[in-house]
């Protein structure tokens, strides 16, 4: 038996012949038959070989990839001693940190005995000159397995893994707040949403619409619901959104029609929001442009929307592209919106956010200072009768001090100078 000395010898001397072998033909061999030779050992390879490689890009054309965002969620539970790279973020205010494998990190997963190998790649994008999208890199996912086992995984495994994304994210959802973006292939970015808002009403009507999936399929209507919050300014329409996503544990897109450039791009926003999500667009009546139809034909090229647009986007076929969507409206000025905006269909509920009365009040005393009950509520419901006066405003008034005796007369005043200056400007 040769002795190890002479195998390495045997090993270095065999290692520089085939870097000099390669370093020859390098120059001898044209490059374009370098390519035609590679190529065709490459092809030969790929059919002696065993396994079958499913690619699942990131997105595709305008619209993310599930199965992309499923699998990277997925792999970040099967993290273990064995891996090396992985990506690690935690977003202001949230609780836990966010692991996922990183790029050229090689997973092995088992799922009923069969052994799946996952890693994720990345490569450029050829921009256009036209192109707004600002992306230079698509990343996607190689699944590589044995190829008699393909049924199994695409009928299987794969949904299996959807199944189980959606249960992590479920267990770990923080309801977030989207606003848009231009510099995001979907126009959204987004912040933890983190409002401390719960109510009591609108329950019912909430729960009756996220169960009622097969109803929706079955009439042949897209599985969305639109709220309209109507009232002076102060009257709590912001909280009561934040309420409703608490409750449903939905995000929220925040869509400011200013920054909107054109009705395309409201297509391309919607479309990137997710399913199960609350759209809102606050102070609809402040936009240029959306108050009536009859004033389209008089808008100038500095107005970004119409309102034929807009009610394409929230009742055309375009809306029928995601699931278990609210649409929230809110407005100061409810008389001033078209009546198509409003119809059933498109606003389902009107909710009128009113002044603020004595057992509203009631409830914000117990909150804000933690009594029921109190000798000057006599006296308060009294000028809550005749004075009008806003939630946000008896708020403002009931955080000045921890001392009850004291922020109830300090409000007392407050009422009577709203009392004294109605009275003076009538």
């Amino acid at each position: 038996m040769p002795s190890s000395k002479t195998i390495l010898t045997a090993a270095t001397s065999l290692t520089a012949s085939a870097i000099l072998f390669r370093s020859i033909a390098s120059d001898l061999v044209p490059e374009q038959l370098q390519l035609f030779f590679s190529s065709r050992f490459q092809k030969l390879s790929n059919r002696l070989s065993s396994q079958l490689i499913v690619v699942i890009e990131e997105c595709e054309g305008l619209t993310s990839n599930q199965m992309f965002d499923a699998v990277n969620v997925y792999l970040g539970t099967k993290v273990n001693a064995w891996t090396q790279r992985i990506k690690v973020n935690k977003p202001d205010k949230d609780e836990e940190l966010a692991v996922t494998v990183d790029r050229y990190q090689e997973v092995t997963d088992y799922y009923e005995n069969v052994t799946f190998t996952w890693i994720m790649k990345s490569r450029g994008i050829q921009q256009s000159e036209k192109s707004s999208n600002p992306k230079t890199q698509l990343r996607y996912f190689e699944l590589s397995f044995h190829k008699k086992q393909k049924e199994m995984a695409l009928k299987s495994y794969l949904p299996y893994i959807v199944r189980r994304a959606k249960e992590i994210k479920e267990e770990k959802r923080v309801v977030r707040l989207h606003t848009v973006d231009y510099n995001r292939t979907d126009y959204w970015s987004s912040v933890v949403l983190n409002h401390p808002a719960t109510f009591k009403d609108l329950i019912e009507d909430l729960d009756m619409f996220v169960s009622r999936k097969d109803y929706y399929r079955r009439i042949g209507k897209a599985w969305k619901r639109g709220y309209l919050l109507y009232g002076p300014p102060g009257t709590w329409k912001s909280s009561l959104v934040a309420a409703m996503a608490n409750y449903l544990k939905f995000d929220v897109y925040d869509l400011d029609l200013r920054e909107v450039q054109c009705n395309s791009d409201l297509r391309r926003l919607l479309i990137g929001s997710a399913n199960r999500s609350i759209l809102v667009i606050e102070d609809i009546d402040c936009n240029v442009g959306l108050q009536n139809r009859e004033n389209e034909n008089d808008t100038t090229e500095d107005d970004k929307i119409t309102l034929s647009g807009l009610l394409n986007f929230i009742d055309g076929l375009w809306s029928s592209c995601g699931d278990e969507r609210i649409i929230v409206f809110t407005t100061n000025h409810k008389d001033r919106l078209d009546p198509a905006l409003l119809r059933p269909g498109r606003m389902d509920v009107h909710i009128e956010m009113s002044h603020c009365t004595f057992s509203g009040f009631r409830i914000l005393a117990s909150n804000y200072l933690k009594v029921d009950e109190h000798r000057l509520f006599t006296a308060i419901e009294d000028l809550f009768e005749r004075v009008k006066v806003t939630p946000a405003e008896v708020a403002g008034e009931l955080m000045k001090s921890n001392n009850s005796d004291i922020v109830l007369e300090s409000l007392i005043k407050f009422l009577q100078n709203k009392e004294h200056e109605g009275v003076t400007t009538s």
